[in-house]
């Protein structure tokens, strides 16, 4: 009898059973218990209650210039997220749970002495975002098991407070990456995706310099998108991000006659984060769990995210990693 009460403890569930969802991804639970941040690793101020207070205080249209000493903070930081994204990347295969991934990136994360943004952000539950298939971003790590086929989204945002002595400062700051990836062999279709995407990505950041507008980088991606018979979600946003994990500008658009204001100079550190759908339908649905956005006619969804620099002459890809062999 203690045996069976054991496993049905255990049991695995779907805690949206009467949710009419869009696609074939169903949530999994239990979720895992939530993982713990080592006492010396200094932690954002939304840590503990789940509300990022500085955010909402320094809410505003300004956008920040870094100093040298704060773009080489953020050059830090986003070195740690990239090493942290490819060491979880190599762990997806078929069979692989996303909670399995996550304890991976929140491991990776404290071992590099910086903390993982998303955990308890607005009160997300997890270190990582783990968006599969239809799923556009902001999936949270469950027992769902990474099938052959699917496509998945890795999010991995770090948050690092970064001491120079030399220079006898204390300065914070947040790197956030993400790249869809492949699970095992994959569809034309969901191929054609992931490709689509990073190339509305690069087409984007190849018009980075001091001088372009921002709500220019829509009119370069929402043609690439549309071309292959894909469309820009319009629901989400890049952003700013300095000390703060979203700043101004806080809503970089990626769909074309957008109205976003600012202009882009040298100091300015911002996301560049396309999602791209398959299909005409740009619309979002949201799970029960009020994080996890779904495409409304349950079509694949895959996002590409580098956090970038701008220069005197150009930009600087902060997160940039390795080329992967299949985007070329």
């Amino acid at each position: 009898m203690l045996l069976f009460f054991e496993s049905m403890a255990t049991a695995l569930f779907n805690p949206f059973y009467n949710f009419r969802f869009t696609g074939t991804v169903r949530p999994v639970y239990p979720l895992s218990p939530r993982r713990i941040i080592p006492q010396e690793i200094q932690r954002p101020d939304y840590a503990e209650d789940g509300i990022p207070h500085s955010e909402k205080l320094r809410e505003s249209l300004t956008i920040k210039i870094l100093t040298p000493d704060e773009q080489d903070s953020m050059r830090t930081v986003c070195k740690l997220a990239r090493e942290v994204l490819d060491i979880a990347a190599a762990a997806i295969r078929p069979g692989i749970t996303s909670d399995e991934i996550d304890a991976i990136v929140h491991e990776e994360t404290i071992k590099r002495g910086a903390y993982p943004s998303p955990l308890n952000y607005r009160e997300f539950p997890k270190s990582v975002c783990i968006s599969v298939n239809e799923v556009i971003c902001h999936g949270i790590p469950d027992q769902r098991k990474l099938e052959e086929g699917d496509i998945v989204n890795l999010d991995v945002s770090l948050y690092y407070k970064a001491t120079k002595l030399d220079f006898a400062y204390f300065s914070h700051a947040a790197g956030d990456s993400q790249e869809t990836y492949p699970v095992g062999e994959i569809s034309e279709d969901s191929k054609k995706l992931i490709r689509t995407t990073r190339q509305c990505l690069d087409a984007a950041i190849a018009i980075c310099k001091p001088g372009t507008l921002f709500r220019d980088l829509g009119k370069v991606i929402e043609p690439i998108a549309r071309a292959q018979g894909c469309s820009v979600v319009r629901s989400y946003t890049g952003h700013g991000i300095n000390n703060l994990f979203h700043g101004a500008p806080n809503n970089i658009a990626h769909y074309a006659k957008n109205k976003i204001a600012g202009i882009m100079k040298p100091g300015m550190c911002f996301t560049i984060e396309p999602m791209i759908n398959l299909g005409p339908s740009w619309d979002v649905d949201h799970w029960p769990d009020n994080w996890t956005a779904v495409t409304v006619d349950g079509k694949r969804s895959a996002q590409f995210e580098e956090t970038l620099l701008i220069t005197e002459t150009g930009v600087e890809i902060l997160t940039a990693g390795k080329p992967r062999e299949d985007l070329k």
